[in-house]
């Protein structure tokens, strides 16, 4: 069996909306960059709706749920905080995958996984709604090996390892010792039965590395970088360049 299959590049959104957000002339456009990625070869999009609407407003997400129709062989990943606004968003638009988030209404931005044992009854009941609904369930989790087993026995499909970590260390002393980490995390995921995400702060730089060690990535949610290098290079080249980096895995 290989290590890896192709590995999806789910596109968030949330900075082009933070942009747009600070004038009233409604650009740049949600939905037209969402096209722009779906058209250079993106496989979703992902929105993370905060109830303070500081980025992506509820409209956005109605707006890419019907935009995404159009576009049956893409998926819609919305993540949030379930305990928020988040299960609202499940229930009316039906999203292929949600990730649940356990950030604070304020926060900057997101900065660690859930929990085990403490976050696993709250949890259990949403997870069986959001799939009674239809939409595969991800939990946003720490590279913790011994967590994995845990966020499969709540009723999660998938985990998002949170990466952060490895994008301080890369190009760092403390790569391979952080990297282990999320190999070693990885491992017991595909072991419990969970299919793999990953996100925060992969760039073109780091992402090729993460991919060639850890093994069964089957998603990558990327916002900050892959809008950064938009504003450089155009949705359509940077695109084209992220699934470039991951083909060669």
């Amino acid at each position: 069996m290989p290590q890896h299959t192709k590995t999806a590049l789910s596109v968030n959104l949330n900075k082009v909306a933070l942009v747009r957000n600070t004038r009233h002339l409604g650009i740049p456009s949600i939905t037209r960059a969402a096209t722009l990625c779906l058209e250079a070869g993106a496989a979703g999009i992902t929105v993370h709706p905060r109830p303070d609407e500081r980025h992506i407003r509820a409209g956005d997400v109605h707006d890419l749920a019907a935009l995404l129709k159009a576009w049956p062989d893409r998926e819609f990943n919305i993540e949030g905080n379930p305990f928020h606004n988040l299960m609202d968003f499940v229930r009316q638009v039906r999203p292929h995958q949600v990730t649940f988030v356990p950030d604070s209404e304020g926060q900057f931005t997101s900065d660690h996984g859930w929990t085990f044992p403490q976050d696993a009854e709250r949890l259990k009941p949403l997870i069986a709604e959001a799939k009674a609904l239809g939409a595969r369930v991800s939990l946003f989790m720490d590279p913790i090996p011994e967590a994995m087993a845990a966020a499969k026995a709540v009723g999660a499909d998938r985990v998002e390892l949170y990466t952060e970590t490895y994008a301080s260390a890369y190009g760092m002393p403390k790569q391979a010792e952080v990297l282990a980490a999320f190999k070693a995390t990885a491992e017991a995921a595909l072991k419990a039965g969970l299919g793999i995400n990953a996100g925060h702060d992969l760039n073109r730089d780091n992402l090729h590395t993460f991919l060639t060690t850890v093994p069964g990535v089957q998603e990558v949610s990327i916002g900050h970088a892959l809008i950064a290098d938009a504003l450089e290079l155009g949705y359509t080249e940077t695109v084209r360049a992220y699934n470039a980096c991951m083909s060669q895995v």
